[in-house]
């Protein structure tokens, strides 16, 4: 077997080519396609020396594709990619560039020669590797990923369901992923959808919200009896809520700057859009009561799980609620006294393992109005599908051309996506029945219906009935705890134990706590530990109020606070001696009391896109 090619450089051309523009009357270009970027060089009518826009970093781009005009005298084919630049206020706004390829005097043959741009700018967003001699066909590229999106409309200020329609939903189909979205309707909902998925007919499961509603969702694949297999499926997050700690993590892994609201979806969505996965390390925690539930992000106790449920009445001021309760919180300043210990860190982190990603997909649409293939499609329960899903486009058409196709509503009563996709004048297209699946690639699978109420559940399967109004329900995971002897029972030897009064007490898993606070600089998705972080008493609130806005950026440790301590953990135990008191497990309150913990590392599976350079945001 052949050596791999050695990576190409960044700035090693794979393509180049002239392009006329839309409308055919415009300038014309050069193009030069490398691993990082998109160069564009003005030709004609003057050619430019420092090309205003001519760089589009691939990090910017959420997909392209090919259209075609509806004038049948038009033997040109057109390449359009969808980019998300910053504008110089630093918020990203959506551009399309759309390239007229017309160096062949046949429609078939220009056509081809786009297919070819197309299909190796995906491949370069999607991590495939490029034929070093062959030929570049759109048959390198796999079946379209299947996505389930669950929003919950309510997150954040209630803004979930309307950010997803206007920006989540167009970015994912320029991207080419297909999709189903459900919007859950209570508390659990999710955990227990999840719990009677048939996963064989997904590829990714991606939550439209804060933190909660992944929490639902991990505890639900852990639930099942299958959970071995069923906690491998890659899971995403796109940040719509008040709470979006991992998405903050991920935008940072990602290589973009910090970001905050609309800016911090739209990296999230960028990222999710390139594919890829990353182990990720769920931390089980047991309960006094001996109820089990798993966490992906945090175990709080003292003035952060204080804030988190105190501010729960200020839910609809969004991320704002956290700040106003931190004021609140350092204005009555509470101290607990209580026991941790833990069993240090004795290694060091293990290397990145291969992890599960996603299929990568095919895009090329066209303007003409030609039927769609037939799709077998079931309904889901109050859900909107990308079949059929018209994406517009610039509007390629002649005067004499057919008119433009309606607008569709989704999945056939959904809500229509009209002219938040692109601005007015982009016309909606259809898919190019000429397209079929690669050889030997997947064909799409009847997906199960999920009906009103609990998921119905085939009596073969084996799965439990959910339980519809159970609150945070504990897991029933058999994955053993080696690490933990029986709450309550002595702990080994090698355990480090500190007894006191403290304000705070955090065991984080990720880097941030917040979308805009960084409480583990260094801690990775993958790590295979928690990290241990502690505040105790005798400190004043203008110190404790320094170390949260030196968490902004990541410096609280430079400070040489005295009542500020860390550990790095593979298991800890938390006992609180103070009566009375809050803790929380990835936000969420769970029963007063003692709890232990152990991290599992590489459990799950996150989608986080590809890792960039962070610090240095094209």
């Amino acid at each position: 077997m052949a050596p791999p090619p050695p990576p190409l450089a960044a700035s090693t051309p794979l393509l180049h080519g002239e392009f006329g523009s839309y409308p055919a009357r415009g300038p014309r270009f050069a193009l030069t396609l490398t691993s990082q970027a998109l160069h564009i060089q003005r030709l004609r009518p003057k050619p430019e020396a420092r090309p205003r826009g001519g760089l589009v970093p691939l990090a910017e781009v959420s997909g392209c594709c090919t259209l075609r005009s509806r004038s049948p005298s038009d033997s040109a084919a057109y390449f359009c990619i969808y980019t998300y630049p910053r504008s110089r206020r630093g918020s990203r706004r959506r551009t399309t560039r759309t390239f007229r390829t017309d160096g062949a005097t046949t429609y078939e043959e220009n056509r081809a020669e786009a297919q070819r741009w197309a299909t190796a700018l995906t491949c370069l967003l999607r991590g495939l590797p490029l034929p070093g001699d062959g030929e570049i066909t759109p048959d390198l590229l796999p079946r379209p990923p299947r996505l389930l999106l669950l929003v919950n409309p309510f997150g954040g200020r209630g803004l979930a369901w309307q950010w997803c329609k206007n920006y989540v939903l167009p970015m994912i189909s320029e991207a080419g992923l297909s999709f189903n979205l459900i919007q859950t309707e209570r508390q659990n909902h999710a955990r227990e959808l999840v719990q009677g998925l048939s996963l064989s007919e997904w590829d990714g499961i991606v939550t439209v919200s804060g933190d909660g509603l992944l929490h639902e969702v991990l505890n639900g694949l852990l639930d099942r009896p299958d959970w071995e297999e069923a906690v491998k499926m890659p899971v995403g997050i796109l940040p719509c809520g008040s709470g979006n700690a991992l998405a903050g993590a991920v935008n940072q892994h990602g290589g973009f700057e910090p970001a905050l609201g609309l800016d911090l979806l739209l990296n999230c969505s960028l990222l999710l859009c390139r594919g890829g996965g990353h182990p990720l390390d769920l931390l089980s925690v047991t309960l006094a009561s001996g109820s089990r539930c798993f966490s992906f992000l945090s175990v709080a106790w003292g003035f952060v799980s204080d804030v988190d449920i105190q501010s729960e009445r200020f839910r609809a001021l969004g991320s704002a609620r956290f700040t106003l309760g931190t004021v609140l919180g350092l204005a009555t300043l509470h101290t607990y006294r209580g026991r941790l210990s833990y069993l240090p860190a004795t290694v060091e982190p293990t290397s990145p393992t291969p992890v599960h990603s996603l299929p990568r997909a095919k895009s090329e649409l066209t303007l003409t109005p030609d039927p769609a293939p037939p799709m077998a499609h079931s309904p889901l329960h109050r859900s909107v599908s990308d079949l059929p899903l018209p994406l517009p486009q610039p509007a390629l058409a002649s005067p004499g051309s057919p008119e433009p196709l309606p607008i569709l509503s989704l999945n056939g009563g959904g809500p229509e996506l009209a002219g938040d996709w692109g601005g007015a004048g982009d016309a909606p297209l259809s898919p190019d029945p000429l397209l079929s699946s690669p050889p030997g690639s997947p064909k799409t699978a009847l997906h199960s219906p999920v009906t009103e109420g609990a998921p119905v559940i085939p009596p073969s399967s084996g799965l439990p009935p959910p339980t519809p109004d159970a609150r945070v329900a504990a897991s029933t995971c058999g994955l053993p705890d080696h690490l933990l002897p029986p709450l309550g029972t002595p702990l080994p030897p090698d355990w480090v134990t500190l007894e006191g009064d403290f304000v705070l007490m955090l065991a984080i898993s990720p880097s941030h706590l917040g979308a805009d606070l960084v409480a583990a600089p260094h801690a990775r998705f993958d790590d295979g530990l928690v990290h241990l972080c502690w505040v105790r008493s005798g400190i004043s609130r203008a110190a404790l109020l320094r170390l949260f806005l030196a968490m902004e950026r990541g410096s609280q440790f430079s400070l040489g606070c005295p009542q500020l301590g860390y550990a790095a953990a593979r298991a800890f135990r938390l006992e609180p001696l103070t009566p009375r008191g809050v803790l929380t497990v990835d936000g969420e309150q769970v029963e007063y009391g003692p709890l232990q913990a152990q991290m599992h590392p590489g459990l799950g599976t996150l989608l986080t896109g590809p890792p960039g350079c962070p610090g240095r945001e094209p």
